[in-house]
C-alpha cells in the first residue's frame, strides 16, 4: 500500500493514496498520523490495506484528487533519522580525492551518523540555506521505516522490521563537513533537514523490484531540469536495508518510526570512476561525487555546488514508467 501525510499541525494527517498516485482517502479514522500509524502497525496496518484495495478498484467513499505538493514528509518529524553508507564506491571517490586508503573495516562494518530529525523539508517545498558559500548539495538516498525493533537483532531477522519505504533528498553542506570532522565529533551545522518523498510504500508494493532488501530499480535525479544521475540502487550497494537497520539496533533498541538511509547511491562505471549521463554513464546523485572524481582526472574540482534558485529533483519509476514514491523536487533560497 502507498501512504502519506498531508501537512496538518506538526505531524500532518495520514491518507492512503492509490497505486497510480492519482486519488487518496483519508485514514485519520484508522490512525491520526502516520506515527500513530506505525505505533501500532500489526493492527493498523491490516485497515490501512484493506482502505488500500477499495480505493484501487473505485470502491472507495470521500475520494479526493492526490496532491504532492500538498504533503508533508511522511513523517514531519521522527523519533530516529540514521543514515548509512551503504555504496563504498561513494566513499573511495572521496578517500581517493585525498590520496587516502578505505580502513579494510568499512568493507565489514558499515559507516553510519545520527540526524537531526526534529524537523524534515516537505516534498516539495524549498532548501532554505543562509550561504552559498557553505557548499549546498543533494543526497538522492533509499530510506526504510521500522516497527519497533529490539537490540542487537540479526540482519535476517530485521528485515521484518522493514514497513516502509521511502526516496530522500539528504542536503548536506559541504563547506562544513569537513572542519565538523576534524573535531572527531560527527556532523551537526553540516547536514540540515532532509526531504523525503510524499508517499512511503510498503516493500511488497514494490514486487519483483524488492531484492534482498533493497530495490533493483534506477533512482532518477535531475537537476534544474536536466538529467543528472540514474544510478540503480541495487547495484554496487555493499549493504542492503536490513543490515542498515541491524547496524542501527546493534546497543540500542529503535523506536517505531526510525528512519534508516542508505548513504547516497552511487554506481561505479565499466569497473572505475562514475561518468557523466550525458557521457554514457549512469550519472551521480550528488555534486561532492562529481567534484571528486574532477580532483582525480583533471587535479581540481571545477562543477560548483547548489545555488540560490538551482533546483533537484528527485524520482524512482517502475518498470512502466509509473511514479513509486512521488516526486521530491526541492529549490534552493536564502533565508531571510
Amino acid at each position: 500500500m502507498k501512504l502519506a501525510s498531508l501537512k496538518q499541525g506538526r505531524d500532518g494527517r495520514l491518507i492512503v493514496v492509490s497505486r497510480d498516485l492519482s486519488q487518496a482517502v483519508d485514514a485519520t479514522d484508522v490512525a491520526p498520523t502516520m506515527q500513530s500509524a506505525l505505533d501500532d502497525w500489526a493492527n493498523t496496518a491490516p485497515r490501512l490495506a484493506e482502505r488500500y484495495a477499495e480505493l484501487n478498484a473505485g470502491a472507495a467513499t470521500n475520494v479526493f484528487v492526490f496532491d504532492e505538493a500538498a504533503c508533508a514528509s511522511p513523517l514531519p518529524r521522527a523519533f530516529a533519522w540514521m543514515d548509512g553508507s551503504a555504496y563504498l564506491n561513494h566513499v573511495e571517490l572521496v578517500r581517493k580525492a585525498r590520496n587516502a586508503e578505505v580502513p579494510e573495516s568499512f568493507y565489514s562494518d558499515p559507516l553510519m551518523y545520527q540526524g537531526g530529525s526534529d524537523t524534515f523539508i516537505a516534498p516539495r517545498d524549498d532548501i532554505v540555506a543562509i550561504d552559498e558559500a557553505h557548499g549546498i548539495d543533494m543526497e538522492a538516498e533509499l530510506t526504510v521505516i521500522t516497527d519497533d525493533v529490539p537490540m542487537g537483532v540479526s540482519a535476517e531477522a530485521a528485515a521484518d522490521h522493514i514497513k516502509l519505504v521511502m526516496l530522500v533528498n539528504d542536503v548536506s553542506l559541504r563547506g562544513l563537513i569537513p572542519n565538523e570532522l576534524r573535531k572527531g565529533f560527527g556532523f551537526v551545522h553540516g547536514k540540515p533537514s532532509s526531504a523525503f518523498s510524499p508517499v512511503a510504500v510498503t516493500p511488497d508494493e514494490l514486487g519483483a523490484a524488492w531484492q534482498s532488501n533493497t530495490i533493483d530499480l534506477p533512482l532518477l535525479v535531475d537537476y534544474n531540469g536536466a538529467p543528472f544521475g540514474c544510478a540503480n540502487v541495487k547495484t554496487d550497494m555493499t549493504f542492503n536495508m536490513a543490515e542498515l537497520v541491524a547496524h542501527a539496533a546493534k546497543t540500542r533498541s529503535l523506536c517505531a518510526g526510525a528512519i534508516i538511509g542508505s548513504g547516497t547511491v552511487s554506481n561505479k562505471f565499466e569497473g572505475g570512476e562514475g561518468k557523466k549521463i550525458e557521457d554514457g554513464g549512469v550519472g551521480y546523485s550528488c555534486i561532492a561525487e562529481v567534484r571528486m572524481i574532477e580532483k582525480i582526472q583533471t587535479g581540481s574540482m571545477q562543477t560548483p555546488f547548489m545555488s540560490f534558485g538551482d533546483t533537484v529533483g528527485i524520482e524512482m519509476r517502475d518498470d512502466a514508467g509509473n511514479s513509486i514514491f512521488g516526486r521530491i523536487e526541492n529549490k534552493v533560497v536564502r533565508a531571510d
